[in-house]
């Protein structure tokens, strides 16, 4: 059998993350099964679960396994979308990964082409670092003004990422910065962003207390990649 700790493993983290919540802001947090190198049996194990919310970083790598896996999940594309896969976010209920003006214009187009906006998070790269994409809060303001009058999208809040391994201090600081950044995207008129998406296998417990309603979680369900 495929993942035999997964339940002991899913009822801890939900418990850890009730807890943290409670000494936030008591907010709801939607647990978004990451099962990115791993096959459609880890999306069926969570579903069994009663876990719908999985989340994938290829478009290439998450369409087959939608096929395969069928209908009654909810996709979130977590992973940087490249414009000219643009239309794949049809299949996807939440993309967490605008990151760029360009994209968001892209993705826009789609959602005006198929008469329904697209649910989409705006990234932003609190922590500075260059490996990480997304927009720096100085620019949110501006960008954030434009994409309010992309009638294809609909802005639902942010993501960010904070540094592997970083000191409770640095991520704590990172997480408030995209609780900033969300007041940003709201006071450029989206009046829907209301998601904080961040919070990983490493630091979910500090970003639910920093106010994380959207938590990416994969290593603490399932394992370290490849065991």
């Amino acid at each position: 059998m495929p993942f035999p700790d997964l339940a002991e493993r899913l009822a801890e983290t939900r418990a850890r993350i009730a807890a943290a919540a409670a000494r936030g802001n008591g907010q709801q947090v939607t647990l978004v099964a990451v099962t990115k190198t791993h096959g459609a049996d880890a999306v069926n194990a969570v579903r069994a679960l009663g876990v719908f919310d999985v989340g994938e970083n290829r478009v290439q790598e998450a369409l087959p396994k939608m096929d395969e896996v069928g209908e009654g999940m909810r996709w979130h594309l977590i992973g940087h979308l490249q414009r000219n896969k643009a239309r794949a976010v049809d299949r996807f209920a939440l993309v967490h990964s605008i990151d760029s003006i360009r994209l968001a214009d892209a993705v826009a187009a789609v959602g005006r082409e198929r008469g329904r906006p697209v649910p989409v998070l705006l990234q932003v790269n609190v922590s500075g670092e260059a490996t990480k994409g997304g927009f720096e809060p100085g620019e949110l303001d501006g960008a954030a003004g434009h994409i309010v009058a992309l009638d294809g999208l609909q802005v639902k809040g942010v993501m960010t990422m904070a540094p592997f391994e970083a000191p409770e201090t640095v991520l704590r600081a990172t997480f408030s910065g995209a609780r900033a950044a969300l007041e940003t995207v709201r006071r450029a008129g989206h009046a829907d962003a209301r998601e904080l998406s961040m919070g990983m296998s490493g630091d979910y417990e500090i970003a639910v207390e920093e106010g994380a309603t959207i938590v990416r979680l994969g290593t603490v369900l399932f394992g370290a990649r490849g065991t």
